[in-house]
């Protein structure tokens, strides 16, 4: 019998409008959903105002999808709007309590001279440290420890920890920014998915587990009898930690649950810096306003609810 899958048209429109007419922009894009054993991009079209020159279509460091693209002429405005139709598959969620004791996983990460580690555990190292936006802190690790006790199989504490930090913490959009310190959050309780994201990263690299930073979007379902409207969804982040022998397994501390159905990745890597969604370079523009749209719905929905827009 086939996985239970789903099917989602993705829309991700960003608008930048400029004090002062940029004269010259290079930039880098993060926003093509990842292909994965558990997800498939069927179909990815990027559309840029005004017309850009597409410089390379890549991957970066961590294996995500970029594309890079310059504008060379003046523009008051940039608009990006990202189309994609992704497939999602069932995961299959590890047993909580038949992984290993979370000791056993970090000492197995710890370096040790003259100790070859396995090609998987190296890969994972680099999310075993501090990043620009995760820091590691004894006082995070003894706030985790309570999670990871000793023998604590490492999904039992993963899953704690998700629990404790949803139930802990308030979602308050109105209580921090994109460059908000991660310490800042734990002191307020308040905070969105990237602010959740980044502090249970940080909890986990400082008890010396590996963990990464997930970028992508979450289907949000219309109150009861409600329509579902375009553009009224948003970007959504969680974290993965590594699990030797299992692999990476997803926890979204945000909406306490273990992703499958009805999360599509875009890319991860150390902390929202590697996944921004638009990054680069500008002459010009001064001050900017940017505006962001997302929709996230069923392909079978999709060709109604954009005729309405």
């Amino acid at each position: 019998m086939s996985a239970p899958r789903a099917e989602y048209v993705v829309v991700h429109d960003s608008r930048y409008r400029y004090e002062h007419p940029v004269g010259l922009s290079r930039q880098i894009v993060h926003l093509t959903p990842r292909t994965m054993p558990h997800q498939s991009c069927v179909k990815h079209v990027l559309d840029i105002t005004p017309r850009a020159e597409i410089l390379a279509r890549a991957t970066d460091t961590f294996g995500n999808p970029t594309t890079s693209f310059v504008i060379e002429r003046d523009h008051a405005e940039l608009v990006v709007r990202a189309e994609s139709q992704v497939e999602v598959r069932a995961r299959s969620l590890p047993d909580d309590d038949a992984s290993p004791p979370w000791e056993t996983v970090r000492d197995r990460l710890a370096y040790r001279a003259g100790r070859r580690p396995r090609p998987e555990d190296l890969e994972a190292t680099r999310y075993l440290y501090e990043s620009m936006r995760v820091r590691n802190k004894r006082e995070l690790a003894a706030w985790a420890a309570t999670c990871f006790r000793d023998g604590v199989p490492i999904l039992a504490g993963v899953r704690a920890l998700m629990e404790t930090i949803h139930d802990d913490f308030t979602f308050d959009p109105k209580a921090t920014t994109v460059s908000t310190p991660v310490m800042d959050v734990f002191e307020r309780r308040r905070g969105v998915c990237q602010d959740f994201a980044h502090l249970m990263l940080s909890c986990l690299r400082s008890l010396g587990l590996a963990a990464r930073y997930v970028s992508g979007y979450i289907l949000t379902k219309p109150p009861p009898g409600k329509k579902r409207l375009v553009g009224a969804d948003a970007s959504h982040a969680w974290v993965s930690v590594y699990c030797p022998d299992v692999g990476w397994v997803d926890a979204d501390p945000t909406n306490r649950m273990r992703p499958s159905l009805e999360h599509v990745t875009l890319g991860w890597g150390r902390d929202y810096d590697d996944v921004i969604p638009l990054r680069g370079v500008l002459l010009g523009g001064g001050e900017h306003e940017l505006a962001i749209e997302v929709t996230v719905c069923p392909t079978d929905e999709a060709p109604a609810l954009f005729a309405t827009r």
